[in-house]
């Protein structure tokens, strides 16, 4: 039973940390029919923003105060400043990389999006040599507590919680905001919403910078479970969280997000399946689940299908 209890959590928190990254994917596919295939890469670089930032704030601030006083107060400034740089790297790329290909067929923005994947993976292999980078403790998050019988971080506990605020928020904003009803707008029709005034650009960045502020979340929350940074890191998690969106019905912010906890859930038991080599399979499992789901109900959980007009 505590076995069960302290997997159900880590599955839970694994769930929630996908489903900040997935917020980012069906957002962007929404507005702009799009999978911003980089969005992952964009939760790896928050990471490495996370390290670099807290390893030079803690030099500036040690030539002021004891190392100790200085390493705690740098956490604190090196998260606001990787919510900053990271939603300054979404609007970045979204601008140089996607709005020139506003007009373009979606093949090319696609093959752009990839571009930019490999881009951020290759930038940061040069600056990081391609070693393992450890992501710093957060104080709060890093500490441990008992609970069923096995010492658990504060991170697993609070990262449902954490999850389900930001959400509420975001469905507070799109549900009840000029902005919000903007983003609906054109995620319902482009081309009316353009030809009624919205201003097509603001609303796009506008969803890059929420989608990559959410991805800089899940990374703290991320890297503190899991502290090792490679410049692949984003990958995985991405792609999972991508499937995570398609599993709830890409385009729908309540369905990823139910998507990445059944998907962080389900993976955690897989890896105590009693056989041996189990944890092989956790990532096919998830695949797999994904091809299961989409066989029964293409549009996803609760993907809503789409009618052609002629």
């Amino acid at each position: 039973m505590e076995f069960f209890i302290s997997t159900l959590l880590f599955g839970i928190s694994a769930g929630g940390q996908y489903a900040l990254i997935a917020i980012g994917y069906t957002m962007v596919y929404g507005i702009l029919r799009l999978i911003n295939f980089a969005h992952g890469d964009v939760f790896m670089v928050a990471g490495l923003i996370g390290i670099y930032s807290t390893s030079w704030l803690t030099r500036l601030l040690s030539e002021v105060m004891a190392p100790e006083a200085a390493t705690a107060a740098a956490i604190p400034l090196s998260m606001v400043l990787v919510l900053v740089l990271t939603v300054v790297l979404g609007f970045f790329i979204e601008r140089v990389a996607y709005k020139p290909l506003r007009s373009a067929p979606r093949m090319s923005v696609m093959i752009s999006a990839i571009g930019v994947s490999y881009l951020l993976q290759n930038t940061a292999t040069y600056v990081t040599g391609g070693q393992p980078m450890t992501y710093p403790n957060i104080p709060m998050l890093s500490d441990t507590v008992p609970i069923a019988g096995t010492s658990i971080k504060w991170v697993v506990i609070l990262t449902p919680f954490l999850v389900v605020a930001l959400v509420l928020v975001l469905t507070q904003l799109i549900n009840h905001t000029k902005v919000g009803m903007a983003m609906r707008a054109v995620a319902k029709d482009f081309e009316t919403s353009q030809l009624m005034g919205i201003k097509i650009n603001s609303v796009i960045s506008t969803t890059f910078i929420i989608g990559s502020a959410l991805a800089a979340v899940g990374s703290m929350l991320y890297f503190t479970t899991y502290p090792a940074i490679v410049p692949t890191a984003g990958a995985m998690p991405g792609l999972k969280a991508f499937v995570a969106a398609v599993f709830g019905g890409i385009g729908s912010i309540p369905g990823a997000v139910i998507g990445a906890f059944l998907i962080g859930i389900c993976e955690n038991f897989v890896k105590i399946l009693p056989f041996e080599g189990a944890t092989t399979f956790v990532d096919a499992f998830t695949f797999a689940l994904l091809i299961i789901v989409l066989v029964f109900k293409p549009t996803g959980l609760f993907g809503e299908k789409a009618t052609d007009k002629v």
